[in-house]
């Protein structure tokens, strides 16, 4: 039996961030054979992020990711497109859309990438 493929999405990740680094290979261990994702470090990356209308300050304070159509969702809406490829984590990606938790996700997200950012001095 053959292993459908979803179409590609990109991932637009800090890849300065050591938690971020780490986040990257915990999905790849976990997406399976079908999962395509193409991995872009913004680092230094400041023209591209402006060509596909990305704001690169944004880029560093939440998670973007284009998905198959060329749409860039940003914050939760990313991680729930990420989750929702992986099997087994579909639900995952449904529980952290639910009102509250989303907005207590995004804020603790939000909380944690500001503090992290002012301590290595890039914000």
């Amino acid at each position: 039996m053959k292993t459908a493929t979803k179409p590609k999405i990109v991932v637009f990740y800090d890849g300065a961030c050591p938690g971020c680094v780490r986040d990257r290979a915990w999905y790849e261990k976990h997406a399976g054979q079908g999962v395509q994702v193409e991995w872009l470090d913004i680092t230094g990356r400041d023209d591209e992020l402006r060509a596909l209308d990305i704001d690169p300050r944004a880029a560093l304070l939440e998670l973007h990711v284009q998905d198959e159509h060329g749409r860039v969702l940003r914050a939760l809406p990313a991680y729930q497109l990420l989750l929702s490829r992986l099997p087994g984590y579909r639900w995952l990606a449904w529980l952290i859309g639910l009102p509250l938790i989303r907005s207590t996700l995004s804020w603790l997200y939000r909380h944690w990438v500001r503090r992290r950012l002012a301590r290595e001095g890039r914000l």
